[in-house]
């Protein structure tokens, strides 16, 4: 009975030894936004990257970052450090979006090259990019 006991408790063993990266297919990649609540990014360099179990997001003019994990179709990431530099309403406006779709543990669907992120109150649409640059976790 107990070797029954561990050997159901091994595969929540393994999952807590290990190095914190995810092992999904979002690992190491890069996304551009193309849409953000159904509108076109103000920034042209609006991207999400996950890189070494890092999330980084630059929608306007602040970086976002932390760690991520997935849960089945959730992505779940936090906590999250954020720059608070001044920028354009609008960029605001959308910076604001991403960081309450983010907190909401979106639910997430990877179709070839593009990611669909949905919460109950925002949505957005991203393609796979390759070689972008990593934006910087937090200030």
């Amino acid at each position: 009975m107990q070797r029954l006991a561990f050997l159901l408790a091994l595969p929540a063993l393994a999952a807590g030894c290990s190095d914190g990266g995810d092992r999904s297919h979002l690992a190491q990649t890069s996304w551009r936004f193309e849409r953000i609540d159904g509108q076109q990014p103000i920034a042209t360099d609006a991207q999400m990257t996950f890189r070494n179990g890092q999330l980084g997001v630059q929608v306007g003019c602040n970086h976002l970052g932390g760690p991520w994990r997935t849960d089945q179709n959730r992505l779940v990431a936090g906590p999250l450090d954020q720059t608070e530099m001044v920028c354009a309403a609008s960029a605001w406006q959308q910076e604001r979006a991403v960081g309450a779709l983010l907190v909401a543990t979106p639910r997430f669907a990877v179709d070839g090259d593009r990611m669909l992120l949905q919460s109950s109150g925002h949505t957005a649409e991203l393609v796979r990019v390759e070689n972008a640059k990593v934006p910087a976790k937090g200030g």
